[in-house]
């Protein structure tokens, strides 16, 4: 059995000149994957576009499959970060103002930088667990669960686990498969529509 590759970087960049290098190999990781796709991306090519030296390339990371899979939980933490933001405004709305306030972050978030988006997805295997991603999304799953128990008089649900996991899934769904497949979903009036409709779906489910 071939040995799965190193997913874990070597080494966390404690000061600013090191933090300054992973960025650029993480930007120079993403547009590769973008441009060129994932098969043809290399740590020669990643090294010499962020014009850092092979030697310093691992000395963060170990393997391509490391620098792609810092660059997909960089994504994900970039998504992660504006659902706090929601999260801590709705705290106190009613349901049917925070699903709508959650379904547009949702689709805000998969608007940022939606060509890398395609291509994690699409085009990057698995390649060991990448613990970070996973652990945002069991994070948005508590969130969710959260508000629903906060505010439980306003729904028609028994078990706030599996509603949790509905809407969530749901919505992660249909934004996903927009960026994925219909992209002219997630702009102008469209998405707007796309807003209202998933909204409208969601609640219907929560409060039948």
């Amino acid at each position: 059995m071939p040995k799965r590759p190193q997913t874990r970087p070597r080494k966390i960049a404690s000061q600013e000149r090191s933090r300054v290098t992973v960025d650029a190999l993480l930007e120079a990781t993403a547009r590769i994957l973008v441009k060129e796709g994932y098969d043809r991306a290399s740590t020669n090519k990643i090294a010499a576009t962020a014009g850092v030296s092979i030697g310093s390339l691992y000395q963060y990371f170990p393997s391509k499959e490391a620098l792609v899979a810092a660059v997909a939980e960089r994504h994900a933490e970039q998504g992660m970060a504006l659902a706090r933001e929601t999260f801590a405004r709705v705290a106190d709305s009613p349901v049917e103002t925070a699903i709508r306030e959650l379904v547009t972050l949702s689709v805000q978030a998969h608007s940022i930088d939606p060509e890398l988006h395609r291509v994690l997805a699409e085009q990057v295997p698995r390649t060991g667990r990448l613990e970070n991603v996973e652990a945002l999304t069991r994070e948005a799953h508590r969130r969710v669960r959260s508000y629903l128990e906060a505010h439980r008089d306003e729904l028609d649900i028994e078990d706030l686990d599996i509603a949790a996991f509905i809407c969530v899934t749901t919505v992660e769904s249909l934004t996903h498969d927009a960026v994925l497949d219909h992209p002219e979903l997630l702009t102008g009036r469209k998405a707007q529509q796309l807003v209202d409709d998933v909204t409208r779906l969601v609640v219907r489910y929560l409060r039948k």
